[in-house]
Order: C-alpha cells, then sequence, then structure tokens
C-alpha cells in the first residue's frame, strides 16, 4: 500500500540581514507548503551568511537558545500551515558554548527536539571548529506527523556511520541542511569531482540503508569578491535506489517540493536486504581511530 509524502526543500540565497533571511525562510515554507509540501527543510544556517569562513568574535552575537525565538516563531508558522520544519540554527546553549543545531517542529507547532551537528570541519573558509562544539545528543530520528526523519548536517553526509545509526532507529528519509561550495579559484580543476563526490555519497546512503535522502544547499557567492564560497545550491531528492528524484538549479534560490512513497522502503529493503545480512559481530573494530597492522 502506498505511503506518499511530499517533501518540501526550500534552496535559499543568503544575505548579511538576518531578519530579511528569515522573511526570506518564511515565505519559502509558505510557497512549499502551497504547492503540497508536508515536510519542509532549510538550508545549513539560514538565518546569516556563512559566517565561518573567518575566526571572528562577533559573529557569536548571531547564535539563540534552542527553543527560542527562531523556533518559537516557526511553530506558529507550522501550526498554521500543518507542516513539519526542519531549522538548521546556530545554538548558544551557555555562555561560550555553542552548538550547528537543527530543530525539528511538528506539524501541530510542536517543538520535537534538535540534533546537534556531531562532525565538525575545519578547512579553509570552513572554520567551524572555532564555532561549534561537537554535537553530544547522538544520532536521532522524529515520529513526526508526517514521517520518521533523521537530521544530519552538511559536513555528517560524508559519513556513513552518522547515516547507518539514523535509519537504524527508523529514519524513512535522511535530511541534510547544508552549506556547501566551490572556492571559485579550485573550480575549474576541481569543481565537477567535488560535487560528484557530494552527491554520490548522500545517494550512496540511501542506497545501503533502503531510505529516501534530501539534501538541501545553499546557493550565491559570499565572500571575498576575489575569493570566497560560490555555493553550488543543487538541492536535491534520491530515493532508497540511489536514484535522483528532483534537483534545484545551481545558480539561484528555488522551492522545490517532491512526491516519495515511504512504502518503496520496505520493498527495497526487502529485495536489497543489506541490513538483515550484515555481520554485527564482525564489526567491533569500527569504533576505533585506525587499525594499526602490527
Amino acid at each position: 500500500m502506498s505511503r506518499p509524502v511530499s517533501v518540501g526543500l526550500v534552496q535559499m540565497r543568503m544575505t548579511d540581514d538576518p531578519q530579511r533571511n528569515f522573511a526570506a525562510a518564511v515565505e519559502g515554507i509558505r510557497d512549499a507548503a502551497a504547492c503540497g509540501a508536508q515536510i519542509v527543510c532549510l538550508p545549513e544556517l539560514f538565518r546569516s551568511l556563512y559566517f565561518c569562513q573567518s575566526e571572528d568574535h562577533r559573529y557569536f552575537a548571531l547564535a539563540e537558545p534552542i527553543p527560542g525565538p527562531s523556533t518559537e516563531a516557526l511553530s506558529v508558522l507550522a501550526r498554521d500551515l500543518g507542516v513539519v520544519i526542519i531549522a538548521s540554527l546556530f545554538e548558544k546553549r551557555a555562555k561560550g558554548l555553542y552548538h550547528n543545531t537543527a530543530a525539528v517542529i511538528d506539524a501541530d507547532g510542536r517543538y520535537l527536539g534538535k540534533y546537534r551537528k556531531m562532525h565538525i570541519p575545519d578547512d579553509p573558509l570552513y572554520y567551524e571548529k572555532f564555532y561549534f562544539t561537537p554535537g553530544d545528543l547522538g544520532f536521532r530520528v522524529f515520529a513526526t506527523r508526517y514521517a520518521r526523519v533523521g537530521v544530519l548536517i552538511c559536513w555528517d553526509q560524508w559519513y556513513p556511520e552518522a547515516a547507518r545509526l539514523t535509519a537504524l532507529r527508523g529514519a524513512d528519509i535522511l535530511f541534510y541542511p547544508t552549506a556547501i561550495g566551490w572556492h571559485p579559484k579550485e573550480k575549474d580543476e576541481y569543481g565537477a569531482a567535488q560535487h560528484a563526490s557530494w552527491e554520490i555519497i548522500q545517494r550512496s546512503h540511501g542506497v545501503a540503508n533502503g531510505c529516501y535522502v534530501v539534501s538541501v544547499n545553499r546557493t550565491g557567492h559570499e565572500g571575498d569578491p576575489d575569493g570566497g564560497i560560490e555555493f553550488w545550491g543543487q538541492s536535491f531528492v534520491s530515493d532508497p535506489s540511489g536514484t535522483i528524484l528532483a534537483k534545484a538549479a545551481v545558480d539561484r534560490p528555488e522551492v522545490m517540493v517532491t512526491p516519495v512513497d515511504l512504502a518503496r522502503i520496505d520493498e527495497q529493503r526487502t529485495h536489497w536486504p543489506f541490513l538483515r545480512d550484515r555481520r554485527i559481530d564482525a564489526y567491533g573494530e569500527i569504533t576505533r581511530r585506525y587499525i594499526d597492522e602490527a
């Protein structure tokens, strides 16, 4: 029996005005709901430009408690529209303690909880370790009105362990709020391969775990005009076989609504029984940093 759900992706171009960005996100959620979306996901840290391009203490002022002002406003919106909202926010947990966090709000406006980003990068123009403490809530799944959703954030998307543990908790859909793009000076040489790797790894999580994947990126150039980051957009939805069902544009904001059928999960896992055939008795060494041979 079919179990249809429509997912909405709000791909955004950010400005230096958090209020303007928040208003654009609200408009995107409304547009998605008007097109039939039942679960709507926003990009990573949608309230601001991607401030992690530099280490600057003034950006800590962007952080807020969760629950807090943003989740309260989005809860009202979720209830009014009857949609689930996944919102990536800069969380101030305590003085001097901050996280990169996604809040999940159910379709009746209830705040269901949050996921704190577990894997924190430190690469050129991605200086997240300066701002964010690694998550300590583990890998989580939220039972929403329409589906059981797992939420991971950007750098988490490269780790099969994160996807597996979230899927093992019963996620129907893995959502990845994201902020990723090219360094413009590297784009000609490495751009195609970098984007392909990003897409392939996420689609592979859908295949390995027999679930849907929804990745929601930002778009546009941010930072130094002679450098910075060119966010590559191309938010997408893939099914349990890894097939891309829909993909957004590279260079512009876009609201995309895609129907998925949760019944496909059982069908896929029955015909490709990867969970059945896991050798859990042999995986103990996965918790080692590296296996050094004598």
